[in-house]
């Protein structure tokens, strides 16, 4: 049933028109010439939670004390009807106060009465908020894979040019190449899936292993078991860190070191995990000159994520950062 099936039912007065309408589970309203509601279907009072009696004879941008005088809709009414047949999935946002911010596609059709060549609106709403919210998930997914097949790109070139060759066989030599790919595809598939167990010494371990154990010098503190939401955002600031290093860092070039400690304090009445990275024997670095994604990631999982802080210095002998955040386990 197209938009025009539609206005003719309702316009043939017939006893079962108002029923058939009904059925449908999209808002649908239809105006006069001059913006008032004729007539809407059950879809519209359930979904913006309106009564029938606040509807119908009313102008539509007065509806819910003026919840629909929305600028996109009024340009759409006043505007872009009048001058078109049919208008197909117009977008409108709104915050409406009963059912909370909204964004919906509307489609419209100006019909003219053969009677007395007067003209009615026929709109359709379609509640796509859900679906916009899904599809920035995916967006932000997508933006994060890529990210990260990047930054694995880029560690497996690094394992490549820095396993040795002198003096090594074919097969020798793709053993130990193979031997650290391993490792960091373990990583990688634990900060992906987020990681089931929540002690901080065995993220940290897992993140750091494919550097080996002549890499990196971990202090451990005290055990400190992370809560269920913190488990992905330490992950993603472990695996970033990690990442950097290769790339960029201490574990760039041979002889490079990554030094990793943590510890707690009681502050107000609460715990708080501070945790400490710090390169050695890397190539110098320098402050960026812009924020790249790296960064960013890092910043949101500690600020966002863990509810924390993250502090990262740029000091010529190598990267420090320290992160602070509230034990919640």
């Amino acid at each position: 049933m197209n938009l025009e099936d539609l206005y003719r039912l309702l316009r043939s007065e017939h006893v079962q028109a108002q029923g058939i309408v009904d059925t449908l589970e999209e808002p649908l309203l239809v105006l006069d010439q001059g913006g008032c509601v004729l007539t809407a279907n059950r879809g519209f009072y359930e979904t913006f939670r309106v009564a029938r009696d606040d509807t119908v004879g009313r102008s539509l941008f007065e509806l819910g004390n003026g919840q629909w005088d929305i600028a996109e809709l009024r340009r759409l009414v006043g505007e872009i009807i009048p001058k078109s047949t049919a208008v197909v999935g117009y977008e409108v946002k709104c915050d409406f106060p009963t059912i909370g911010p909204r964004t919906m596609l509307v489609t419209a059709r100006r019909l003219v009465h053969p009677d007395n060549n007067s003209t009615s609106i026929l709109i359709l709403f379609e509640d796509v908020s859900e679906r916009r919210h899904g599809d920035a998930q995916k967006d932000i997914l997508l933006a994060e894979t890529r990210h990260r097949m990047k930054n694995l790109l880029g560690i497996i070139r690094s394992l490549a040019n820095q396993t040795e060759v002198e003096g090594l066989s074919a097969k020798e030599y793709r053993d130990a190449f193979l031997g650290r790919l391993q490792a960091v595809t373990e990583a990688e598939t634990l900060a992906m899936a987020g990681g089931a167990e929540a002690d901080l010494g065995v993220l940290v371990e897992q993140a750091l292993m494919a550097a080996g154990p002549e890499r990196y010098r971990l202090i451990a503190g005290p055990s400190v078991r992370l809560s269920p939401r913190q488990v992905v955002p330490m992950n993603l600031i472990l695996h970033e860190l990690v990442t950097n290093a290769w790339k960029y860092g201490a574990l760039s070039k041979p002889g490079g070191l990554i030094q990793l400690s943590w510890r707690t304090s009681e502050e107000q009445g609460k715990t708080l995990l501070h945790i400490d990275w710090g390169e050695e024997n890397g190539p110098p670095v320098s402050p960026p000159t812009r924020s790249g994604f790296g960064s960013r990631l890092i910043d949101l999982s500690a600020v966002q994520g863990l509810r924390g802080s993250v502090e990262l210095k740029y000091e010529p002998t190598g990267l420090r950062v320290h992160i602070t955040a509230p034990v919640e386990a």
